[in-house]
């Protein structure tokens, strides 16, 4: 079959690997229809994890059925299904209290695993024409058969229940104020989530003009971050006090006040100044023990200088860690399918799986309006 593969950092190739088989009597083979390039993907595109050659990405897969194990009980030849990007057994401790990001079972010395990614277990992502699902009557979402909702349910494997994540880690709750710092997909998922979740004003703050219009469409207030201090721009609108609740959706890539380098530790500083004293900050973005491209010897081992005596002054609480996707991929599907939510309005380009390398190439750069990418195999779908 054919597949997104990494060759190196900065590339990516579409090429022929082995089909994926059955391995255990509860797999189930999945013929993917769409697969989004995620934030976290261009991590290891640019060579800042330890991801080595010929790992197949993807992780945001949905898809239709093809082969069912034989202790499947609960799928069907034909289903069309969407995964959470988590793989999770379903029964081991992490995942009867719902904390399926952080599965004890599937990746043995390690908590958690994850389709195509970097030390989360042997799981080949989807990103390719097949993906094998263990735990499948676990793992699976089902959905409505047919195309409907395409964009939008393939967001449920990652994006829209992480954006929404950081708003439970936020504790985001009715008519309270949120400053969302990031408005890639993920950020622009949880300044959505806190609008979704009854937040009566909610900033954006980020620097790259598509992704801030994107925001002031969905009724957030954008926050240009090379134009000044953004919390210093949020208290002034909060009259000096600042927000209820902060989000960080950047992570560990986070870019100094000007743009021109990085500061791993800047938004969870500026998340301490920007929330209220007793405030709570969600941090869905994400964080990693080893970054071979940090600017810095301690942010390398994943040491950041971070304001944790500021944040006690004030009083503040903080919520970290990958989205447990099962806790809320069911909801946020029945919400799409009633019509109260559609996220796929931050996808701006579907393409055939082919043009991977310069979707790649081009979201990375943020160039040409690329603020999410679903590849379709099997499709050769326009520009």
């Amino acid at each position: 079959m054919k597949a997104v593969v990494y060759e190196k950092p900065f590339s990516v190739t579409v090429r022929d690997v082995d089909d994926p088989r059955i391995q255990h009597p509860n797999d189930v083979i999945v013929r993917v229809t769409s697969t989004a390039i995620c934030g976290s993907d261009l991590h290891m595109y640019e060579g800042r994890t330890a991801a080595e050659a010929g790992i197949v990405f993807g992780h945001e897969n949905l898809g239709v059925i093809e082969e069912v194990g034989s202790g499947v009980t609960a799928l069907s030849e034909g289903d069309r299904v969407v995964m959470p990007f988590n793989v999770a057994c379903g029964f081991c401790k992490n995942c009867l209290a719902g904390k399926t990001g952080f599965c004890l079972t599937v990746n043995p010395g390690f908590a958690g695993g994850a389709y195509g990614y970097v030390a989360m277990g042997p799981f080949l992502g989807g990103q390719a024409e097949r993906v094998r699902v263990p735990y499948a009557d676990f793992n699976c979402l089902k959905l409505p058969a047919g195309e409907e909702f395409e964009t939008d349910f393939v967001l449920l494997a990652d994006i829209f229940p992480t954006g929404y994540h950081g708003c439970e880690l936020a504790q985001v709750s009715t008519g309270e104020s949120v400053a969302v710092y990031g408005a890639g997909p993920v950020g622009l998922m949880a300044a959505y989530s806190a609008l979704l979740r009854g937040a009566a004003k909610v900033f954006s703050v980020d620097r790259v003009p598509e992704r801030l219009a994107k925001a002031e469409e969905i009724g957030a207030i954008p926050i240009d971050f090379t134009k000044g201090d953004p919390a210093e721009q949020i208290k002034e609108q909060t009259n000096g006090e600042g927000t209820d609740k902060g989000v960080d959706a950047v992570g560990y890539q986070a870019q100094a006040h000007d743009a021109s380098h990085e500061e791993p530790a800047v938004v969870l500083n500026e998340l301490v100044e920007t929330v209220r004293a007793t405030g709570m900050l969600g941090v869905p973005g994400l964080y990693v023990p080893s970054d071979p491209g940090a600017p810095d010897e301690h942010a390398k081992h994943g040491q950041l200088l971070v304001s944790i005596g500021r944040m006690f002054e004030k009083g503040q609480q903080i919520g970290t860690g990958q989205c447990n996707v099962k806790r809320y991929n069911r909801q946020l599907r029945d919400m799409i399918i009633a019509g109260r939510a559609k996220p796929s309005f931050v996808v701006s380009h579907e393409l055939p799986l082919d043009q991977a390398p310069q979707a790649y190439e081009k979201f990375d750069k943020r160039v040409e309006g690329y603020t999410k990418v679903v590849l379709h195999p099997g499709h050769a779908l326009a520009a």
